[in-house]
């Protein structure tokens, strides 16, 4: 690896999901003002995220199913020529 390229200020921040309220502890660079009070009885910055493993439709496997099939067909029946 490469010396001097990655952050040294590594810290301790945790990660809110606001779409669900979910939140996890990890390590970051990232600045926020803002702080809560973790499970630990520690003081953290917080760093709000729109969406997280824990909503994201792939992760969560609430995916919504295409119907391909059943468009191709729909597709086919309505520019279909006609003999």
């Amino acid at each position: 690896m490469k010396q001097g390229i990655h952050p040294e200020n590594y810290r301790f921040v945790v990660f809110k999901d606001m779409s669900n309220g979910t939140s996890f502890l990890s390590r970051s660079t990232t600045p926020s003002k803002e702080t809560v009070k973790w499970e630990d009885g520690n003081e953290y910055p917080v760093i709000k995220l729109e969406i997280s493993n824990t909503s994201h439709p792939f992760y969560t496997g609430k995916n919504v199913l295409v119907d391909t099939a059943g468009r191709i067909d729909k597709f086919n029946k309505r520019y279909a020529k006609k003999a």
